[in-house]
């Protein structure tokens, strides 16, 4: 790749982890690839350091492979992962929009229905960059309001394994996301926990499905 997809150069391992992690999703980087830290390096136009790092924290998320000698090999991407993912993310976020609603403050909640209304604005617009921003904007609103902080890392650290950035381009995910998102606001607004923690399971549960028909077209999920 000679051309980097990024705007700044990335100073930082994760910076290149998500550029890596973005090929891998979009299909530019197939299963049994070999990613060579000098060449990613180079056409990144960073110093190896970020990229042997970041390669590193690719291979702890299970994305890549180390093998003596040759290097980092791109993992399949499969649907039981995918799904495993995605059930995970159901029952964390599910216990922290839970505890959000046990005791999440007025001036949060109006700074969550401010966000949406933006989301849904950014989504009508077809600004998928902005609605990503503003869709990770939200969830880490409620996971602060949950006050639970080492669950809301562990919610962060899974969340990362597919990149937020996919989701816009989905068919009928937009609308539907939007919908999720009104239920939970409204869960929150009446402070009901059990509604909230059900409406953020399964609002992350419904994401798996069109995301592993989204990556089966693209070739990625074989």
């Amino acid at each position: 790749m000679s051309v980097p997809d990024f705007a700044a150069r990335p100073q930082l391992a994760e910076d290149v982890a998500g550029i890596v992690r973005r090929r891998i999703f979009d299909g530019t980087y197939a299963a049994g690839t070999y990613v060579r830290l000098d060449q990613l390096a180079a056409g990144l136009g960073v110093s190896v350091t970020p990229v042997r790092e970041a390669l590193f924290e690719l291979k702890a998320e299970g994305l890549l492979d180390q093998q003596p000698r040759r290097g980092f090999v791109v993992r399949p991407v499969t649907v039981r992962d995918i799904t495993d993912v995605s059930d995970v993310q159901a029952h964390i976020g599910g216990e922290l929009a839970a505890r959000a609603a046990a005791s999440i403050s007025e001036p949060q909640l109006q700074e969550l229905n401010r966000i949406q209304s933006d989301l849904e604005s950014a989504y009508a617009a077809d600004d998928g960059e902005r609605a990503v921003r503003l869709n990770h904007e939200f969830h880490r609103a409620i996971n602060v309001a949950a006050d639970s902080p080492k669950l809301a890392q562990l919610m962060s650290q899974i969340t990362r394994y597919a990149p937020e950035s996919l989701f816009p381009t989905i068919d009928g995910w937009p609308d539907e996301s939007n919908r999720h998102h009104r239920r939970l606001l409204d869960a929150l607004a009446r402070r009901d926990a059990p509604l909230a923690r059900t409406a953020m399971s399964e609002h992350l549960a419904a994401g798996a499905a069109p995301l592993i028909e989204h990556l089966t077209r693209r070739g990625v999920v074989g």
